[in-house]
This record gives structure tokens, C-alpha cells and sequence, in this order.
């Protein structure tokens, strides 16, 4: 992605080779991490791109983890962006590129190119996962432990990639075997919820992985992650992520369980957990939302401000304030408008995260609504509502459906322009028609993006 702030595809999805290995094949570990001494992204020799063969030493294995980052991160940010614009959180007033408020709003989505995003880069980072798999067992220089500890992380990233391909493609045909050889034929399809099997598996072993990891990576992790670099406390993101999942599945019980093993802390920082690091560094990449809120291209959807709660005074949600800004002047674009712009990435080096203890809060109370529970619902959706958006406790209806809507409400302001929440969420309740109205005749709410003609046609 460029500094200018331009999404570049070209980067974003890494090298598209159709059919191979399965999957889109991303490019190799080294070629994937660019190194600056200013940014905690550190690999050596970032010029000599090369798959880890076997037996590694300690510095390739440090670089090909650094390659799975590096890989991860490229799609963070678009991921945000897109899933913003499919779940109304967002636009993006892109005079060079039209497609933004025309093919991702009305469509037809093009398979063949702009529209199938959310795919290249995720497999990028899964080849480059399984690259390191293949071959960490041999690595000798390497205790067990820290073999143990670099295949838990390996596998952890794998699933999350894993899910949000998972999630931004609904149909029932994702490659999952990304390890038969280039020559073979392309992996089978398989089916959604074969997808959400394999997540959990890798999850789940990673676990077990992490449990007899020892006390360190033989690695270093960037900042982001601070407060979960060692293998213990790494698996408490694995945990939260595996919540996630649960939830996605409608398993509370399981959700509720593996949450007491995250990181969720009701009475700590809501803001605390895992994030993705960025830097304006040589050779680096500075974070792409991070734009100026009145020139930008990409700006907050209008109904975010309609439709916000007020505190107790009358100044409307602090989730909304603390993200957004209002504009002195109305912004249009192809028959589209906004007063507001977007300041929740307000420079370069701001992180984007990847899970963190709002939503595990907010996790919480949707496993505890789908049980039944809904005093312990109510009593997580008032934390937040009051520590995160200044609100006073909910009044509302107290029936399961009234605390959906509430509890969907927060997810939405805790959560926004971080990675497609909303689009997510309410496409799960079915209820994607309750974020804005139709802005333009021929607009669509999508419910799926396309799997890319790359993937599709070697199978035929």
C-alpha cells in the first residue's frame, strides 16, 4: 500500500498464480518482509527472498515469522476499509477509482478483479505459515519447546487468515489444502463449515502448542503484540480468536468457556489487546487509513452520526467522537455525501487491531443473550455503553430481541472502520437491511464477496 494512502491492489493481494498449491500463492517469506530500522517489522537480508528449506537457522526462522506478519498485515487495513463499505460503516471518495461507490455498492462484483478481495494476501500468509511448518521440526537449532511455541504461533496466524477469508466469502467453495505440490492439480473446494472446522483444528492444536512452547519465542514480535510475546500469553489471543469463533458458530457455552482463557479483563483497559503495527519507515508500510480527515478519500458513513445515542448531557456517543470529526463543509461524490471525517487512524504509525477486550467484553454478553442470561447480557453491554461511549446504562426494552439490537449497536461503535464488524455481525442476525437505508436506486447490501476468477477457472 502506498504512503499516499491509495489502496494498491497490486500490493494488497501479493502474486496471484492460479490453482497453485490450491490456493493463490503468495509471494515468498523474505520477499514479503521489507525491514526498516525504525519500524519493530526486523527481518535480515530482506533483498534474497527464498522459501525456508530445512533445517533453519534461528535468524530464518525469526524472518519467515516476520514474513507471516508481514504477509497478515497487508490485508489488515483493506479489510477494514472494504467490510466498512459493505457493512455502511464507510465510503470511499475516490476520483481515480469509481469502483469504490460504484461496483462495491451496486455491483456486479467483478470475480475477475476489483471486486474479490480479502483472498490473495490471507493465503499469502497461509503458504508462507505452512512453508515454516514443513520444515520447524528440523530445525536443530531450535529447542522442542521453541519448536512447539513457533508452530503454535504459525498456526494461529493460519487461522486467523483462515477466518476472514472464511468471512467475506460465504459460498460453500474455499481451497483448504495449500501444500500439494505446484505441478498437481488445484486443491478441491471445500465447503463453509468444513472452512470453520479447520479454523477451530488449528486453533485448538496451536493451543496445545503454545502449552508446551516454554517461556519464549525464538523470535521477537512487534509491538503490537506487547503483552503477548511469550507463548503463554499468546495463547490467550488464541483463545480470544477461538471465542470469536464460537460465537460466529452459535456455540455460547464453548465461547463463554474459551473466554475465561482470553485475555478478557472486564475491569481493564477496553482497549487492550493484539494489534497490527505500522510505520511511514524506509521500506516500510505506514498505516493506509491513515488519512486527513477533510481531504481524504475514505470518510465515515452519514448515518454513524444519525444514529448514535446521546449521553446523559446530550453530546452524542463518545465512540463516535473519539473516531470521527465533524466537517466544515458537506462532502459529495458520485451522488453520495458526508459531513464527517474519519480520525480514528490518526497518523502513520497508528495500529490497527486485530481483537482486543471491547469486543471480548461485548463477545461476552452475545454468548450470554444466546443462552438466555440476559441480566449477565445487560450488565456487559452497560459497561461498555458507559466506560466506552459515555452513555448512560441501557433503558430499553428487556426481551431478548430489544438487547439484540442494543447489543448489535455496540458492536458496531466499539468496533468501527476495525475489520468488517458490522458487515459481519448483522449479516449474521440477518438483519443487514437495519444499517441505512438504500442511499441511490440500484444500490445492494452484498452478503458475499466473489471467489476470484483465479481460483475458480483452473477447476473447471
Amino acid at each position: 500500500m502506498r504512503a499516499s494512502g491509495r489502496f494498491d491492489r497490486s500490493l494488497s493481494w501479493g502474486s496471484v498464480i492460479p490453482g497453485r498449491r490450491g490456493a493463490t500463492r503468495g509471494l515468498a517469506p523474505l520477499g514479503l518482509a521489507l525491514a526498516t530500522a525504525s519500524c519493530s517489522f526486523d527481518i535480515a537480508n530482506s533483498n534474497s527472498p527464498s522459501i525456508i528449506g530445512e533445517n533453519p537457522t534461528r535468524s530464518e526462522v525469526a524472518a519467515t515469522a516476520t514474513g507471516i506478519l508481514i504477509a497478515t498485515r497487508g490485508d489488515v487495513g483493506l479489510w477494514a476499509l472494504v467490510g466498512g463499505i459493505l457493512g455502511r460503516e464507510a465510503y470511499r471518495f475516490d476520483g481515480s477509482d469509481p469502483r469504490w461507490t460504484g461496483e462495491l455498492m451496486q455491483g456486479p462484483l467483478d470475480p475477475g478483479g476489483f471486486g474479490s478481495f480479502d483472498w490473495g494476501g490471507e493465503y499469502a500468509a497461509i503458504r508462507t505459515a505452512d512453508d515454516l511448518l514443513a520444515v520447524i521440526t528440523t530445525a536443530s537449532a531450535l529447542t522442542l519447546s521453541e519448536q512447539s511455541a513457533t508452530s503454535g504461533f504459525a498456526h494461529t496466524l493460519q487461522a486467523y487468515n483462515f477466518l476472514i477469508v472464511l468471512d467475506s466469502h460465504l459460498q460453500d467453495s474455499i481451497p483448504l489444502d495449500v501444500t500439494t505440490d505446484v505441478t498437481a492439480p488445484p486443491a478441491p473446494f471445500a465447503p463453509h463449515e468444513a472452512g470453520f472446522d479447520r479454523v477451530v483444528s488449528l486453533l485448538d492444536g496451536a493451543a496445545a502448542e503454545l502449552d508446551a512452547g516454554g517461556e519464549a519465542f525464538p523470535f521477537s514480535l512487534p509491538s503490537g503484540f506487547s503483552g503477548f510475546n511469550t507463548p503463554a500469553a499468546f495463547r490467550r489471543f488464541n483463545r480470544a480468536l477461538r471465542a470469536r469463533v464460537a460465537v460466529y458458530r452459535g456455540d455460547f457455552t464453548g465461547a463463554l468457556a474459551l473466554l475465561a482463557e482470553s485475555f478478557l479483563d472486564p475491569a481493564g483497559p477496553l482497549d487492550a489487546g493484539v494489534y497490527m503495527d505500522f510505520s511511514p519507515g524506509p521500506g516500510d508500510s505506514p498505516n493506509p487509513l491513515a488519512l486527513d480527515p477533510v481531504s481524504g478519500e475514505n470518510v465515515p458513513h452519514p448515518s454513524l452520526e444519525a444514529e448514535a445515542q446521546l449521553q446523559p448531557g446530550g453530546a452524542v456517543d463518545a465512540r463516535l467522537t473519539a473516531k470521527t470529526v465533524k466537517l466544515p463543509d458537506m462532502r459529495a461524490f458520485n451522488d453520495l455525501a458526508t459531513d464527517l471525517g474519519w480520525i480514528r487512524y490518526p497518523s502513520p504509525n497508528s495500529p490497527i487491531p486485530l481483537i482486543k477486550n471491547e469486543e471480548l467484553v461485548l463477545l461476552r454478553a452475545e454468548a450470554n443473550l444466546g443462552l438466555g442470561n440476559l441480566d449477565a447480557a445487560r450488565s456487559d453491554i452497560d459497561l461498555v455503553r458507559t466506560v466506552s461511549g459515555h452513555l448512560g446504562p441501557y433503558s430499553g426494552g428487556t426481551d431478548s430481541a430489544s438487547l439484540l439490537t442494543e447489543l448489535l449497536y455496540n458492536k458496531r461503535y466499539s468496533l468501527l472502520y476495525e475489520g468488517a464488524h458490522s458487515w459481519i455481525d448483522y449479516r449474521r442476525y440477518d438483519r443487514l437491511a437495519d444499517l441505512a437505508t438504500i442511499e441511490r436506486p440500484g444500490d445492494v447490501l452484498f452478503t458475499t464477496l466473489p471467489i476470484p476468477n483465479d481460483e475458480v477457472l483452473p477447476r473447471r
